[in-house]
């Protein structure tokens, strides 16, 4: 193939990234940008900028990522490397695909290493609300969906052994107030819809996990994990299958033709069959823009002490738009994080206000879990931002041929993402879902919160 200069021919509008979205329960929330405005251009975002450096998550050599040589041709490109992208080369893989994964920077490092990594299925709006904004068979099919990607992931690693320290895990949404009435009323459509969700009343709540609340929704099938031994190996099962990872930072778009040309920084190219784009927070600006709200957020690791943990260690949530999230860790730490925070964005204001927030948060936590460990060994932040609706946007790139688009944002990033790979996977292989149309890009997306009657 030709060496295309493409680089070359890259506008401001071109090198602009516009972020969208992160998630409060993964902390896989990061940056965005508007058209009118940014808070990083493409080129000046790096990993660090999307998450602080000490994270409890292991730290793993760096696979082998060679620069790209030549132009060349494949059948799919994948570009990104982190969960999203591992996930969606699994599943491009599995199908016999011929695939090649490109990213700028090391797997696995960049947003994926930020997430705190509760696999949860229940998304940050709750059913009710999404009934609102849509109607209830609407917002019952997102919550099915992200209930059997939640499955269908632990099934997966564990279909594969990938050694993740994954763990099957309840879960504890939690009432914030003196009344048990919104999560009362959640769980009535919870119990309508068959989703496998019990009330817990503020006496059984005490006694079976040791938590002072009004009360609480008790769900299965949820899990966590270590989201970067995760990533790695699932880049393994595919590495294995044939596919090729390869460091390249993709710049321009050409679908004109049956096939994507993808131009490349260093001027080379890659023509592919098709292309999915799986670069989590930093999104190319073919990508069309939904409303944002960008923020950020603040996570806390205790010490180990693995006899001080609430019993059956479940994931902990709030029933509350800004809300606090809890889990444990195989080797007895405690991970708490939120205090979410939209005025403050880039990097430098987050690192300055994070020892108030560590303060926070160690107090809530302590409110909480009175026994935890009241001494920090990891401290890390992220910005992040949502969709209006709080769903991912998964499917066609509208105007691009060819393209496809796996972000998995929300407070279910990793959960989305495993969506994502199924739904894209069918997608390339002739079928469809009512699914996509629920998930598209350019879906109308509600102009306004619904009504609510959660605290903000």
């Amino acid at each position: 193939m030709p060496r295309l200069d493409l680089c070359a021919k890259r506008t401001t509008d071109q090198c602009t990234s516009r972020v969208r979205l992160a998630t409060r329960k993964g902390l896989t929330k990061l940056l965005l940008c508007s058209r009118e405005s940014s808070i990083f251009k493409d080129e000046d975002i790096e990993q660090d900028d999307l998450r602080s450096s000490r994270t409890p998550w292991a730290a793993l050599p760096p696979p082998p990522i060679k620069p790209i040589a030549d132009s060349f041709r494949c059948d799919a490109l994948v570009i990104g490397a982190g969960i999203t992208g591992a996930l969606v080369a699994e599943r491009l893989t599995r199908q016999g695909r011929q695939v090649v994964i490109i990213d700028r920077e090391l797997p696995s490092l960049g947003s994926t290493v930020a997430s705190t990594a509760m696999l949860l299925w229940e998304t940050d709006r709750p059913l009710f609300e999404l009934a609102q904004l849509y109607n209830f068979e609407k917002a019952v099919r997102c919550y099915r969906a992200s209930h059997h990607a939640a499955r269908g992931l632990l099934a997966l690693v564990t279909d594969h052994g990938i050694a993740c320290q994954m763990r099957p895990r309840l879960s504890l949404y939690l009432a914030v107030d003196d009344s048990p009435k919104l999560v009362r009323n959640e769980y009535a459509l919870r119990s309508r819809a068959d989703l496998p969700t019990l009330f817990l009343d503020r006496v059984e709540l005490l006694n079976r996990f040791g938590i002072a609340r009004a009360g609480a929704l008790l769900s299965r099938d949820a899990a966590d994990a270590d989201p970067v031994r995760l990533t790695r190996g699932l880049l393994d099962v595919s590495l294995q299958r044939g596919a090729r990872l390869l460091k390249a930072n993709a710049v321009a778009y050409d679908s004109a033709a049956s096939t994507v040309t993808v131009g490349l920084e260093n001027g080379l190219s890659i023509e592919a069959r098709h292309v999915v784009l799986a670069t989590g927070y930093v999104m190319p600006n073919i990508v069309g823009s939904t409303s944002n709200q960008p923020a950020s957020s603040w996570a806390i690791a205790t010490r180990r002490r693995p006899n001080a943990l609430w019993p059956e260690q479940a994931l902990i949530w709030e029933a509350t738009r800004n809300y606090h999230y809890a889990r444990t860790t195989p080797d007895g730490r405690v991970i708490f994080g939120g205090e979410d925070d939209d005025a403050i964005i880039d990097p430098e204001a987050r690192a300055a206000a994070t020892p108030a927030k560590v303060r926070a948060l160690k107090e809530r936590l302590k409110a909480l879990w009175p026994r935890a460990s009241t001494e920090v060994a990891f401290t890390w932040s992220g910005a992040f931002d949502t969709t209006r609706d709080g769903l991912p946007l998964i499917g066609a790139v509208p105007g691009y041929r060819n393209i496809l688009a796996a972000f998995g944002y929300g407070g279910n990033g990793i959960t989305f993402s495993f969506l994502a790979a199924e739904l894209l996977g069918t997608l390339l292989s002739g079928g469809s879902s009512p699914l996509l149309d629920v998930l598209a890009l350019d879906r109308d997306l509600p102009a306004n919160d619904a009504p609510s009657d959660r605290q903000a």
